[in-house]
């Protein structure tokens, strides 16, 4: 992926909004709700081109553990901009259910929805339990579940157990991943693929080549599609947004200490909170952020194209305060030329 080869720039590819729709401290779940859906419809006027909702249970900062309900939402509240799952973990599903509700979006919202699935459960081993209850799969039985998924929305009264609304719409599927085996799974299906950069940076250049390397064209795509997530918080100075990013630092530090909680509010000095080794694991998890003034992002942005050579980004943004997390997408989709 040499730069000499590159000639993307930031207004030439896709941005779209992945929203974890944080409850903050202080705050409540009805409060972030509404929150997500203000932010998309600005994200809508901004000129984003989706916007992606994850499920996570367990979680007391996270709003959206009943993802396709939130995706109603946000979808009726919305005119324009696609809206779907950033992503849904099959795994704590049976795909008749996914089939189901999908079909039931995409009868809603004809032509606005995305399915994006993930292998991973999205939260602790308890919590899989009580989600699966007497379903024991570990995720390596993922791609049958995609397999059968698929087959729930191409049969056309073929199978035997229908899924209605579902049969026969055309909605956009892809897999998520954090390291290689969604990414060659995609490619061999010739499906979209999304890598979790903003949360396993290291894997990110490898995973994306993996992907490519097993790209076999589909009915669906002809050449691969990439997208990446990308932490990125942009504000007027360097000195609010590193202040701004020390929220989503202390949601790492305590998700790292096996203690996840609401957002916080930015602290002046992170030092006063973290030991230097988990400053360390932390940098390294996070080492992909994007924290800056509009010029710093601009250029850092850039150079994440330029090694990535992504088809899309789409962006995660946790900040305590909603006006100052407004603010941030807004100035991304400044600098890239969408506003």
């Amino acid at each position: 992926m040499s730069n000499e080869t590159n000639s993307k720039q930031l207004s030439d590819i896709q941005l779209s909004v992945l929203d974890l729709a944080p409850i903050i401290v202080g705050g409540s779940a009805s409060v972030a709700l509404k929150n997500t859906l203000d932010l998309a419809r600005h994200a809508e006027k901004w000129g984003y081109n989706r916007y992606w909702l994850a499920e996570h249970h367990n979680m007391t900062g996270i709003a959206s553990s009943a993802t396709s309900v939130v995706i109603g939402h946000v979808a009726g509240g919305t005119s324009s901009i696609r809206v779907g799952s950033g992503g849904i973990m099959l795994p704590n599903h049976a795909p008749l259910v996914i089939a189901e509700q999908f079909g039931t979006l995409e009868s809603l919202f004809p032509g606005r929805i995305d399915l994006g699935l993930g292998r991973a459960p999205g939260t602790d081993q308890l919590t899989a339990h009580a989600l699966r209850r007497d379903r024991r799969s570990d995720g390596s039985d993922f791609p049958e579940q995609v397999d059968e998924l698929r087959n729930y929305f191409h049969s056309k009264g073929s199978m035997p157990v229908r899924a209605v609304p579902g049969e026969g719409l055309n909605i956009p599927i892809w897999l998520l991943g954090s390291s290689g085996f969604s990414a060659q799974l995609a490619g061999r299906l010739g499906l979209p693929f999304s890598f979790a950069s903003h949360f396993s940076p290291d894997n990110t250049l490898p995973a994306l080549e993996l992907y490519r390397r097993n790209f076999t064209p589909s009915d669906v795509l002809e050449k691969p599609y990439a997208m990446v997530g990308v932490n990125v918080i942009a504000a007027e100075t360097e000195e609010k947004a590193q202040r701004l990013a020390t929220s989503m630092q202390q949601q790492f530090l305590y998700l790292i200490r096996n203690n996840p909680g609401q957002l916080r509010p930015p602290v002046d000095n992170m030092d006063e909170l973290w030991t230097p080794y988990e400053k360390a694991a932390l940098q390294q998890q996070l080492g992909s952020s994007i924290i800056g003034s509009p010029e710093t992002v601009k250029h850092k942005l850039q150079v994440f194209l330029d090694k990535t050579q992504a088809d899309e980004m789409i962006i995660n943004a946790q900040i305590y305060d909603h006006a100052d997390r407004l603010r941030s997408y807004e100035i991304v989709a400044e600098i890239a030329g969408k506003k």
